[in-house]
């Protein structure tokens, strides 16, 4: 097929872009490209709805697991393949407003073998080696719990304090292998986050059956992507809706960017641009391909790889007599795909040159290269090289090479500003949506599915990872593992009680003393964690700190992204919300506090107005009193309001809530005058 004509070098560039926009309205490029530049998504309408199925299993003593499966074949949910699960304590009851998401297993994410973990100590090994052929009886381990814990970070500060103090001292022996097992150990948890966040995204989009909230699908997605931000753990609830959208806008833009580079990139040298297509419509992959009668007619023609990093097709010889896969199609006098033999359609040999990632910020990156299988390994192990020479041969630190050091930011600060496909960690997530989609889309070809699976597996270079061929059949034995564990009374049941004993730790001690437990915890290596006694009498007060928890979010999101409560919010919502803290919200914090006045003063609803004031007196908090204070001096309020606050003012000070010194003293001079 003709590649789509540009306009010459001499062109301004605005007329350029023009032109090209024009084309994009009255082009239609080949196979499935015919999706939205900016958001490639199908409508909903479109969407299979069964493409997942889910399965709620209860756990004794209060708790659920959820399975999000990918189904095989219609009607028959034995073929069904399991995905993920997630933990849901409910404390057995059907409260939602108490309900906390725990764990996250990823069924293909598995413990490596013993072979395994030996080949990731090895310095410089940079290819897999085994496969976990056997799986066991233990129940799979959890790609993230979903409550907040400090002790991420601590485990990160004392690693640091490690290897700096320790391990940098013991020589290269010691050093290389445990910084090696220590990277290919990260990466492998990047790549299970990565098909993690993959699964959910799909799943969000069908339309079938549904049993996690669109918050809740956020949370866990927002979680997900925070685990590898040093802080990322300490995020507030009411901030992890707004950091979802902000990561999917991104990546949005960097799709719509990269999408539209690659396609130009791809017309100007008159190869084929063809996106694939997840099972929810979106794209995040696009392959680049030739015809056997280009590679014919353009043997002298210039070729520019600039962005796509691949060699000159034109005048390689692997291409004149190509023995790998190929694509017929059927092609119209406008050089639209048609179905095959259409009448007066020409029929044209298609060969594969490479598949990219469009999810990498500035440019695509390069995952396949068809002729070539070791430009996107080394791209992919540059970066690692770097680090891995530096930090154990060199031995280059901080204190030790400031030299070296400014040289490699400076070189790391210029590609990224030019857009180098040199990130490893956007690479491994690219990695991971395709095998996903590899695994979830029926539509592809077999023998290209088959040829992309190999493609993907020469080039992969953690010796932690499975062949995607075996991870079917991880996810199936795992699942099973997971359902056995979750009926064993001393198996999750006991874990889901030892959880919420800790989390009791909250409801008696204050924040100076959680942190020396967490340092306890630390510094024993786990053995020590404190847990409180689960009496009824804690177990209620649990119940009622986590419902606090969920209307005060509800509170907080509504102050921040609301203008006028009545108009752009769930007027519903926020009046649980208040009615909730103004009857058990002691232990409200100060935030909340500041929500309620926000609200107050938003609101024209009198409703709403008596929950604000009523919430504020019973927050037993100095900054409560004070909003009431500031509203009782505001000679502009009407009346009554006036009144309400001088009353709540006065039950405050008599039951001895907390009150600054000089908010005590107006209120005191309010109680008289009155």
């Amino acid at each position: 097929m003709k590649a789509i004509e540009t306009t010459s070098k001499s062109t301004p560039f605005l007329r350029k872009t023009l032109v090209v926009v024009l084309l994009m309205c009255c082009t239609t490029v080949p196979l499935r490209a015919q999706v939205s530049t900016l958001d490639q998504t199908l409508p909903n309408s479109q969407r299979d709805e069964n493409d997942f199925r889910v399965e709620k299993i209860d756990v004794a003593g209060g708790a659920e697991i959820v399975t999000i499966f990918a189904r095989k074949k219609a009607q028959d949910s034995a073929t069904d393949l399991p995905m993920i699960s997630i933990l849901r304590d409910t404390l057995g009851d059907e409260v939602a407003e108490n309900d906390r998401l725990r764990y996250v297993w990823l069924h293909s994410y598995t413990r490596p073998t013993l072979t395994q973990k030996i080949s990731a100590v090895v310095p410089f090994l940079y290819t897999r080696t085994t496969n976990k052929d056997k799986i066991g009886s233990e129940p799979p381990p959890a790609i993230l719990d979903l409550q907040k814990s400090d002790k991420r970070v601590w485990n990160k500060v004392l690693w640091e304090v490690f290897k700096r103090v320790v391990i940098g001292e013991l020589g290269l022996g010691v050093t290389a292998p445990t910084l090696q097992y220590r990277q290919n150990s990260r990466d492998h948890h990047r790549v299970g986050v990565a098909s993690a966040m993959t699964v959910l995204s799909l799943y969000q989009q069908t339309t079938g059956e549904k049993l996690f909230s669109e918050n809740e699908l956020k949370d866990i997605q927002a979680r997900l992507a925070l685990t590898e931000k040093m802080f990322g753990w300490h995020m507030q609830s009411e901030n992890l809706g707004r950091a979802y959208d902000k990561n999917v806008a991104e990546i949005r833009d960097f799709r719509g960017h990269n999408w539209e580079l690659l396609r130009q990139m791809a017309e100007q040298q008159g190869l084929l641009f063809e996106p694939l297509l997840m099972p929810d419509g979106s794209a995040r992959h696009a392959l680049l391909w030739t015809t056997k009668d280009d590679v014919a007619a353009n043997k002298n023609k210039n070729f520019d790889g600039r962005f796509l990093n691949i060699k000159n097709p034109w005048r390689d010889k692997k291409l004149v007599d190509w023995k790998g896969y190929t694509s017929t199609r059927w092609f119209d006098e406008n050089d639209r795909e048609v179905a095959p033999k259409t009448p007066d359609a020409t029929q044209r040999t298609l060969i594969p040159l490479a598949l990219y990632g469009l999810d990498h910020p500035k440019v695509p990156i390069i995952l396949i290269d068809f002729r070539n299988n070791g430009n996107p390994k080394l791209r992919e192990i540059s970066k690692r090289v770097l680090a891995d020479v530096t930090g154990t041969v060199v031995n280059v630190t901080a204190f030790k090479g400031l030299a070296f050091g400014l040289g490699r930011y400076v070189y790391e600060f210029v590609t990224d500003r030019r857009g180098a496909d040199l990130n490893q960690s956007s690479r491994l997530r690219s990695y991971a949506q395709l095998k996903m989609l590899l695994s979830l889309d029926a539509s592809l070809d077999e023998n290209f599915r088959g040829e992309l699976t190999n493609r993907i597996e020469s080039v992969s270079l953690n010796p932690l990872e499975n062949d995607a061929a075996i991870q079917e059949r991880v996810a199936r034995a795992q699942y099973q593992n997971l359902l056995a564990y979750a009926l064993d009374t001393n198996g999750l049941p006991a874990k889901i009680r030892n959880d919420r004993r800790e989390e009791m730790t909250r409801l008696n001690h204050g924040m100076t003393a959680r942190a020396a437990f967490s340092l306890g915890h630390l510094f024993s290596l786990g053995r020590y964690t404190h847990r409180e006694n689960d009496t009824p009498e804690t177990m209620a007060k649990m119940d009622v700190r986590r419902q606090l928890d969920f209307h005060e979010r509800v509170l907080r999101e509504t102050a921040v992204a609301s203008a006028r409560v009545e108009i752009d919010a769930d007027v519903e919502k926020v009046r649980r919300a208040l009615a909730f803290v103004a009857a058990k919200g002691n232990a409200a914090g100060e935030k909340t506090t500041k929500s309620i006045a926000k609200i107050f003063a938003m609101t024209a609803d009198d409703d709403l107005r008596s929950l604000c004031l009523a919430g504020l007196y019973r927050v037993n908090d100095k900054a409560a009193k004070r909003e009431l204070l500031e509203v009782y001096k505001d000679e502009k309020m009407p009346t009554r309001w006036r009144e309400t606050c001088a009353r709540y003012l006065k039950l405050a000070l008599e039951e001895g809530q907390r009150i600054s010194s000089t908010d005590a003293r107006a209120i005191s001079q309010i109680t008289a005058s009155n």
